[in-house]
């Protein structure tokens, strides 16, 4: 037996003809490559054929009743589960022209009548021996496509463990605790939850978005890295320069967060945690800093991560309770925080932690 029909062992073989006289031919032949042939009389009847049962290789006629051969070729290209299959044209056309359609609508090969068995043979074994290496490179595509894809997400997790490992030291250096840094986290997702459900924030708040801000969150203040602990743990006023080296960390947090690179997913995040860490200072009223942003000039999530800092703020270190720290906060809405955000968070206020 020759290399072609060792290599062609248990293909599926579709054979598409009117005559059937031709089909059987055919068939024989595809049988002596240890084959399995499958019949069609028609090109209908051959879609039918290719959805019950996905062939390795089909040999079509082209004149035939109702659909024809190109016909055939045009349908199966243009469908992603079969526009793969070669398809070899077996056609008393012999014209140029006829030859140079059968491949411009994607014909793997074209073959007159009347043909030799072993031609058919030898050329069916080619097509069936560079369809199975089209498969095997796109599957080592797919396995490479899910290596790299594993290995990014790995190299963004990292990341993000060294972003929260210096955010830790940066709260440390503040005197805020983990369990004080995840609070605010919790906090915010619990927040945005509740604006997902009001008209004016529904089409803004995602669950993508609420997974992205309570991760982002935490990072809020990780420019603090960058501030003295002399400043940052000083007890009393500042003096105008201290002032200005505090404020200084939401530039330094959102430049350590602006280097770094990654997939969009991970951009996504990085995008939401340079604007909490650069706006989080902002005020309602255009009184912040770093650049005095007003109303909805100040990007969402550092809208919603301001008001959950200053209600963890005032119910952790102040000491107050809840109705105690909505209550000095009812005096900021419209100043510091927005208003419509202050509402919903009065409203899912018994939910935050």
């Amino acid at each position: 037996m020759d290399h072609s029909k060792v290599s062609a062992d248990g293909k599926t073989i579709l054979i598409v003809d009117d005559v059937e006289v031709n089909r059987v031919i055919l068939e024989e032949i595809i049988k002596d490559m240890n084959c399995s042939p499958v019949l069609a009389k028609d090109g209908e009847e051959a879609l039918e054929k290719v959805k019950a049962c996905l062939p390795q290789l089909i040999l079509t006629d082209i004149s035939m009743p109702g659909m024809n051969g190109y016909e055939l070729c045009k349908s199966l290209k243009e469908s992603e589960k079969t526009r793969n299959i070669p398809v070899i044209f077996i056609s008393a056309f012999d014209a140029p022209q006829d030859i140079v359609e059968g491949f411009s609508i994607g014909g793997a090969d074209y073959i007159t009548k009347p043909f030799i068995p072993e031609e058919i043979q030898a050329r069916v074994g080619v097509h069936l021996r560079l369809y199975e290496m089209h498969r095997e490179l796109m599957e080592m595509n797919r396995r490479l496509q899910i290596s790299v894809s594993e290995q990014l997400k790995q190299m963004e997790q990292e990341k993000k463990n060294i972003l929260y490992a210096l955010a830790d030291i940066a709260a440390q250096n503040s005197l805020y605790d983990k369990a004080y840094v995840k609070r605010v986290g919790d906090n915010c997702r619990i927040l945005a939850t509740g604006m997902q459900l009001s008209l004016a924030f529904e089409e803004k708040v995602s669950d993508t978005y609420i997974d992205t801000i309570e991760l982002a969150a935490p990072l809020c203040d990780i420019g603090n890295i960058g501030v003295s602990k002399e400043i940052l743990q000083k007890e009393g006023e500042l003096t105008e320069e201290e002032t200005l080296a505090m404020q200084s960390h939401t530039s330094i947090g959102a430049k350590l967060l602006s280097d770094l690179h990654g997939s969009s997913d991970y951009n996504d995040f990085i995008r939401i945690s340079i604007e909490i860490a650069n706006y989080h200072h902002e005020n309602w009223d255009g009184s912040g800093y770093p650049k005095g942003l007003k109303r909805d000039e100040i990007p969402l999530a550092a809208q919603i991560v301001s008001l959950v800092n200053g209600y963890c703020f005032l119910t952790g270190k102040e000491g107050k309770s809840r109705e105690e720290a909505l209550a000095i906060m009812r005096d900021e809405a419209g100043v510091k925080y927005n208003p419509d955000i202050f509402e919903i968070c009065c409203k899912i206020s018994r939910q935050l932690c």
